[in-house]
């Protein structure tokens, strides 16, 4: 009887210890962490403003505001922040449209959704998503809105994932639910295969798009039409490709033999004229789909004090990466 006290008392301790060391470190998570970015709520917009183009991101840093969309300043993205309030874990917007790709948090488990946003943030429409998050893109007309989830898995080093990807209409709301149902031309052929999958939009126009089509252990940069529903291959080993504004170019991360499975990746960028592929000066690991500054800058996120960082390097090949900011994430430049 008197271990079966003891025991009883001890297991008790360790529980009650374990409750209020989540507490505090819940608790700590939920203050500004000292040497972190300066970050207090506020409006932001997604439209052109008197402050001039904005940069709009994911803010990572621990405290009240994290995980908020914040704005800063464009050509000062490392100052104080401005938090919105309003919760995303990826994001882009271009005219005015925004998408946010939300977690819902349940009491066995987390759902997720795709969210269009206008100009102010408020939500306009959404639509349930089928697994994890992973990329989102907006057309630079603002008309269009992309989103890709991890149906099984949680990463692309890997082979054992599967994703959907979907596009909505913005003016209509018409869903393109899964682009796996489109028509996939390889080689000047129809192709079909029963393990597609497709990840990592970015738009050319209102009809055009660029995306990763994987199939048999290879991927291939594919160039969609949404009118005709087709997919047509132009180059391989190209995954979550972004597009210069321009339209000349696309920036990608590239599986380089030799390197390790679960760090396989370094930023590359495609001449679509040519074919010709440019090493960026970046050397590390690039899990991200990018964006691009301006045409000869890139924009990407790697892992960070806060989870992750903001850096940025010439698309020619030329220079040096150096770090934009700390504590972000899925940026997008609005104005």
């Amino acid at each position: 009887m008197l271990i079966l006290v003891v025991a009883v008392l001890l297991l008790g301790s360790v529980g009650t210890g374990a409750v209020l060391f989540a507490a505090d470190r819940t608790a700590r998570h939920d203050r500004a962490q000292t040497g972190g970015p300066a970050v207090a709520p506020g409006p932001v917009s997604l439209q052109a403003t008197s402050a001039g183009r904005q940069l709009v991101f994911r803010n990572m840093a621990w405290g009240p505001h994290r995980d908020e969309l914040t704005t800063v300043p464009a050509d000062r993205a490392d100052g104080p922040r401005t938090a919105s309030g309003v919760k995303c874990l990826r994001f882009h917007a271009a005219a005015g449209t925004g998408i946010c790709l939300q977690a819902e948090h349940g009491a066995l488990e987390d759902t997720y959704r795709a969210v269009v946003l206008d100009d102010h943030l408020k939500e306009q429409r959404s639509f349930p998503a089928a697994g994890i998050p992973t990329r989102a893109r907006v057309s630079p007309s603002g008309h269009f809105a992309a989103w890709t989830v991890f149906v099984s898995g949680d990463s692309y080093a890997g082979t054992d994932f599967s994703t959907r990807t979907s596009i909505v209409d913005v003016r209509d709301w018409n869903l393109r639910e899964n682009l796996e149902t489109f028509d996939v031309i390889k080689d000047g052929r129809p192709f079909r295969a029963h393990d597609i999958n497709i990840w990592g939009v970015t738009f050319a126009d209102d009809d055009t798009f660029y995306a990763t089509l994987a199939s048999g252990g290879t991927t291939h940069l594919v160039r969609g039409d949404l009118t005709a529903r087709t997919l047509t291959t132009l180059h391989d080993d190209v995954e979550c490709p972004s597009l210069s504004p321009d339209g000349t170019r696309v920036a990608y991360k590239k599986r380089v033999p030799g390197l390790p499975a679960d760090s396989p990746w370094r930023l590359y960028v495609l001449d679509l004229a040519t074919m010709t592929e440019t090493a960026t000066a970046e050397q590390r690991n690039i899990d991200d789909q990018a964006v691009w500054t301006d045409t000869g800058t890139l924009l990407y996120a790697l892992p960070g004090d806060y989870g992750a960082d903001l850096w940025s390097v010439p698309a020619d090949g030329t220079g040096a990466a150096r770090r934009v900011t700390q504590a972000a994430v899925a940026p997008a430049y609005v104005g």
